[in-house]
């Protein structure tokens, strides 16, 4: 069975007597140390579950994760006997603080420093927006100690997917399963921040293909981004050819493989998972809306032959098996 891993991100509320807190973006990154339980345990191709103690927010699957060394700030309880950093603030009453392992009420707790370990998730490219979805008691019962209080706990992705499933929700939940098989399969790194040159290859696509999505047609400016057709991280150039100007939503499901172009009919594929949806379904089977070069078929092919075992189309009426992540660095 798969790994998930229940993480607790909350803004400013993710904070404790024990440290400062940490900077967390839920739909793109996690941070911790190594002062943290299981810290070491998380991996690439894992799925991560963000919630807020309330609810789920929302899943994504572990593209890499961003080692370095650090110095932490550690508050402990001044009572000599104790020394601990299990202590909350308390709102309404005075003295400020209470250790919750020797009972200590104090107004300033003792402040020094330690080396950590840090770690950031980066788990943009797959993250599925789930507000609600689950509630906190419902994903505390899916983990494999529904009582501890660690802020990674450990569950199955299996048991939580079946539980996303069952509550009847449309979610877009097969997006983090194809993920998960993929970077677990070896796609080890997967990242959709800006590289350097990304906004004058853009400014270059633009300027060559004008305001609009290559496969849905004129959009605003705003709404496009610059799509590699091929693997940024292995050429680390910028190919006008090798790229098209896509919507937003559009580039996420190519960068997944959901969607792809038939290199002979240079017609859109559009994978079974995306049947149910019929603003991707009626894509199926249409020409891009763009002219493509001669330039762009041996990029589009080898894309194809990455998302579409022996070559075959994933029609939206006949749903078929997760395909892999590509290795594209947007």
């Amino acid at each position: 069975m798969a790994t998930a891993w229940l993480v607790m991100a909350a803004g400013d509320n993710r904070r404790h007597g024990g440290n400062g807190g940490y900077d967390d973006l839920p739909s793109e990154h996690y941070s911790w140390d190594s002062a943290v339980p299981n810290h070491g345990r998380p991996a690439a191709g894992d799925v991560i579950a963000v919630w807020d103690k309330k609810c789920l927010l929302g899943i994504s699957v572990i593209e890499a994760i961003d080692t370095g060394e650090g110095v932490k700030d550690v508050y402990a309880c001044p009572n000599p006997a104790c020394g601990k950093s299990d202590f909350q603030p308390r709102k309404t009453v005075s003295p400020k603080y209470a250790c919750l392992k020797c009972g200590h009420r104090f107004d300033a707790p003792v402040s020094g420093t330690k080396p950590v370990v840090t770690y950031r998730s980066r788990h943009g490219a797959a993250w599925v927006d789930m507000p609600g979805v689950l509630s906190g008691d419902e994903l505390r019962s899916l983990c494999d100690k529904p009582r501890t209080q660690h802020s990674i706990r450990s569950m199955r992705w299996e048991r939580l997917r079946d539980a996303i499933t069952a509550t009847g929700i449309p979610t877009t939940v097969d997006i983090a399963d194809s993920a998960q098989r993929a970077i677990a399969g070896g796609h080890k790194r997967v990242s959709v921040r800006a590289r350097v040159g990304q906004t004058a290859f853009r400014l270059r696509l633009l300027k060559a293909q004008g305001e609009s999505c290559a496969f849905t047609g004129p959009a605003p400016a705003a709404a496009l981004e610059a799509a590699h057709l091929y693997s940024y991280a292995a050429t680390g150039e910028h190919h006008t050819s090798g790229g098209l100007l896509l919507r937003r939503d559009i580039h996420r499901l190519f960068d997944l493989g959901l969607i792809t172009v038939r290199p002979d009919e240079m017609t859109l594929d559009v994978a079974g998972q995306l049947a149910e949806y019929p603003l991707y379904a009626q894509m199926h089977g249409t020409r891009p809306t763009v002219q493509l070069r001669p330039q762009h078929r041996p990029w589009l092919r080898t894309h194809w032959e990455l998302h579409r075992a022996h070559g075959q189309a994933a029609s939206p009426s006949a749903p078929q098996a997760s395909h892999a992540l590509p290795s594209h660095l947007v």
